[in-house]
């Protein structure tokens, strides 16, 4: 086991901190060695003086940011070629004849269209469907792997291994609780068909768009916990992929997939948290998904710039 895989996957707060110092100020008043009485009452001073900043700090609401990452559906809607495309078909929209305004429509879709989870069975028999992932995993710390400079050397560019372990190294944090969103900064080119899939047909083998490897895929089932990844383009394997290992080998652990993930630019690459809350869809492969991040405006996180 790495020395890594000992430590912890959450940011601690920043209130926290004061909280650690006060501890930390009242034990060596405890355990200080020194006869001199001015010494200790120094020390107390200081845990008297710290206190009502204390009070405050813990009891005060933190302010968040709230960032929407998901994709609205309505006829712009991208689709995986062969899915049905998202229709919206008005059933009323005017006033009754009881003389009260009513507003009613039917919907047409696919599964995997516009923003939405993979979920595990959806290339592993046997594994969670949509509707048994448990809550716990569907809200998590976000790890933004930021591969935009790659991609826009290479359309079909893909996470590495090593994109992983820089993440830890800058951050100081390792992946396990987390859920790993991939930024290549494809979400630029959405609604546009063409430049987003790369390709102007529905030909699923002239596909192009950044994923992640099946390297990194598999170091990540084999080295971390983590529950799951999301990506800001059609899939978390590249467009040119057709055998789809990324897929095949992290929904096998039960991890899921999040795609076609918005305003990906708008997060830091630690500090978020992520809330990704499909359709519960008894039995399906996968669901429309409301995907939001939060972070705390004024307490320290990474932008990695």
């Amino acid at each position: 086991m790495d020395k890594q895989q000992l430590g912890c996957s959450r940011p601690i707060p920043a209130k926290r901190y004061l909280v650690f110092f006060a501890f930390y100020t009242a034990e060596q008043i405890g355990t200080s060695k020194s006869s001199c009485p001015s010494r200790k009452m120094s020390l107390l001073s200081a845990v008297a003086c710290l206190l009502p900043i204390l009070t405050v700090t813990v009891c005060a609401p933190i302010p968040f940011e709230m960032v929407d990452m998901t994709y609205t559906f309505d006829e712009n809607t991208l689709f995986w070629p062969e899915q049905k495309k998202f229709e919206l078909a008005v059933k009323m929209n005017g006033t009754t004849k009881g003389g009260f305004w009513l507003q009613t429509e039917e919907y047409f879709s696919g599964i995997h269209v516009g923003t939405h989870m993979d979920a595990p069975c959806h290339f592993a028999k046997g594994r969670w469907t949509v509707d048994q992932i448990p809550l716990n995993h569907l809200v998590a710390p976000a790890a933004v792997v930021d591969i935009t400079k790659k991609a826009e050397l290479d359309r079909d560019a893909l996470v590495e291994i090593e994109d992983l372990q820089n993440w830890e190294m800058i951050t100081g944090h390792i992946l396990n609780g987390t859920i790993i969103m991939i930024r290549s900064g494809w979400g630029r080119r959405w609604p546009n068909r063409e430049a987003y899939t790369g390709t102007a047909d529905q030909d699923p083998t002239k596909l192009h768009f950044p994923g992640m490897s099946k390297a990194a895929a598999q170091w990540l089932v084999d080295r971390r916990r983590i529950y799951g990844v999301g990506i800001d383009t059609l899939s978390v394997d590249n467009g040119v992929s057709q055998d789809f290992p990324t897929h095949r080998i992290l929904l096998d652990k039960n991890i899921f997939g999040l795609e076609n993930v918005a305003n990906m630019e708008k997060l830091p690459i630690y500090g978020a948290t992520i809330y990704a809350m499909p359709m519960k869809v008894g039995k399906a492969s996968g669901a429309p998904t409301r995907i939001m991040a939060t972070y705390p405006k004024h307490l320290p996180f990474y932008w990695g710039k």
